[in-house]
């Protein structure tokens, strides 16, 4: 797996005149996965792509913490209602 930096470091690469099969094979990837990584970062700059890999971490976790909240809500809503 390569790093952010990796990924804009050989974005760079690619867009620096160097034709894509070549700089695909120099860095042993797919040459879709070379135009993925563009849709993806594009022209971010390595902070921009560093604070965007936090921000889906953060978010990823907050859906965590959503769907086990919702979770213990019904389990609780659940339990009331048997109560009755």
């Amino acid at each position: 797996m390569h790093s952010t930096e990796d990924v804009i470091r050989i974005l760079r690469q690619a867009d620096g005149g160097e034709i894509a099969q070549f700089v695909c094979r120099e860095h042993n990837i797919y040459e879709q996965t070379l135009y993925r990584w563009k849709k993806k970062y594009g022209d971010m700059e390595l902070a921009d792509a560093k604070r965007l890999k936090e921000l889906e971490k953060e978010n990823a976790e907050l859906k965590k913490i959503l769907a086990e909240s919702m979770l213990e809500n019904r389990v609780l809503k659940e339990v009331n209602s048997k109560k009755r």
